[in-house]
């Protein structure tokens, strides 16, 4: 069985307010991309249906998606929605990253 992915309650709700704002269905796409300083990079984006082989997370009535693909690279990672000084942002907490960079879009493994 493949390890759940967890979007904090911070994070499920901002995705609701974005996908309200928006008039789309609260649904958060992560996915993985090869670039970034340290090999990948995580993309966010908002959908208007999960895939058939997607993996769903549910937090509230706001749901987290990821292809089988990207699943692999983020298995058992929190994504978290984080307010500092330099700005706000998703953050993913990823168990698998051996290497991360300063602004925390990217990681290696």
């Amino acid at each position: 069985m493949a390890e759940a992915l967890t979007l904090t309650d911070a994070a499920a709700q901002r995705v609701g307010l974005i996908a309200r704002k928006q008039g789309r269905p609260a649904i958060l796409r992560l996915s993985v991309e090869g670039g970034g300083c340290s090999g990948f990079q995580y993309r966010f984006d908002l959908e208007d249906t999960p895939d058939e082989q997607d993996l769903v997370s549910e937090t509230g009535d706001v749901r987290l998606v990821v292809d089988p693909v990207s699943h692999e690279l983020v298995a058992g990672s929190t994504v978290d929605f984080v307010e500092s000084l330099g700005g706000a942002a998703f953050k993913v907490e990823n168990p698998n990253a051996s290497a991360g960079c300063g602004c925390g879009s990217s990681f290696g493994v």
